[in-house]
């Protein structure tokens, strides 16, 4: 299986996007990396490595796509950008798989604008998954789509389904839909629609209503579904609470030295801790409902996370959910 890599997206590209790249052709016999992006850069951080060249290579683009840049401008203009010349290689067939950190704006723009939507797709989503007390929870949309429609949380539990089933493995995912209040009717016109929806259609098993926001962290849940504000709204307070919580702990573990001692005895459970909230472990969001395989990394993903990335798209190609979500979407007839 061939994944495309863009290697100079993201605040430590390229060599975070090497380093993570020789470990995953290390580790995986089955893959081989395409890495786009300028190549003379690319290449000092391969110089005295060991690896195969055939399963590694480096493909040149001159240009890159900045924060600074619109993603949908820059993606129809910048030509021979990295994240361009990746994403052409997954429409063209060359490649199964695309893996872009940095400006998520572009990554969803060169996924929708070069490889494509599913036929019967409305819209792509987001799918990021939250740590909770035992199993990740996987949420959809967080961030692709800010106005919804009820046919695309529809369309976002049975592409969620899919992926849990698939990707997390559990055999039957119960699914939320993110909501004011648990009784049904409660909610916005949208929440209200999409509930009804859901509910009716048969291809979803396993949907039990309406959940609220304090439901994300218990992990009873294997898929919540919302529109892409809210979604986002969400990742990005956990994102900043997550790093408020741990600097009042960092603050009262060091304070003095009885903290200290008492710091000390605990790192390793406090290591444990920190490891389950690591955004670098979960290996990237893929943007589901794309004619190809698309994995947004974080701006600021290392090694680990840019491996971890390359290991999501390996499995998410072995398990063919492409295929699954298009024909789920087609056995229902929607266009």
């Amino acid at each position: 299986m061939i994944i495309a890599v863009d290697a100079m997206g993201g605040d430590n590209a390229p060599e975070a996007v090497v380093k993570g790249s020789l470990k995953a052709v290390n580790s995986f016999d089955d893959i081989t990396l395409k890495l786009v992006g300028k190549e003379d850069l690319i290449s000092n951080y391969l110089e005295d490595q060991s690896y195969n060249q055939e399963r590694l290579q480096v493909i040149n683009a001159t240009e890159e796509i900045t924060m600074e840049d619109s993603p949908a401008k820059a993606i129809r203009k910048k030509k021979d950008s990295s994240i361009v010349v990746a994403s052409e290689l997954v429409k063209k067939g060359d490649a199964e798989a695309l893996i872009a950190a940095g400006s998520t704006g572009a990554a969803m723009s060169a996924g929708v604008l070069k490889v494509g939507r599913l036929k019967g797709i409305k819209r792509p989503a987001i799918s990021t998954l939250f740590p909770t007390e035992n199993k990740p929870t996987l949420i959809l949309d967080a961030g692709a789509n800010a106005n919804a429609e009820p046919e695309y949380l529809q369309q976002f539990a049975l592409m969620g389904q899919i992926y849990a089933k698939k990707i997390l493995n559990r055999d039957k995912p119960k699914i939320g839909l993110m909501n004011v209040g648990e009784e049904k009717g409660k909610g916005s016109k949208l929440t209200n629609e999409a509930f009804e929806l859901i509910d009716n259609d048969k291809r979803i098993d396993n949907f039990t209503g309406n959940i609220e926001g304090r439901d994300i962290f218990t992990g009873e849940y294997d898929v919540i579904v919302t529109d892409g504000f809210t979604g986002n709204v969400i990742l990005k307070t956990t994102e900043g609470l997550a790093e408020f919580m741990f600097s009042l702990l960092k603050d009262a573990l060091t304070s003095d030295l009885k903290s200290k001692l008492g710091a000390f005895l605990v790192k390793d459970n406090l290591k444990k801790m920190k490891n389950k909230v690591d955004y670098r472990e979960y290996g990237g969001a893929p943007l589901l409902g794309l004619n190809g395989i698309v994995i947004i990394g974080h701006g600021s993903s290392d090694a680990t996370a840019f491996f971890n990335a390359i290991r999501v798209a390996r499995d998410t190609i072995k398990e063919q959910v492409v295929a699954e979500i298009a024909s789920e979407i087609a056995r229902d007839g929607e266009n």
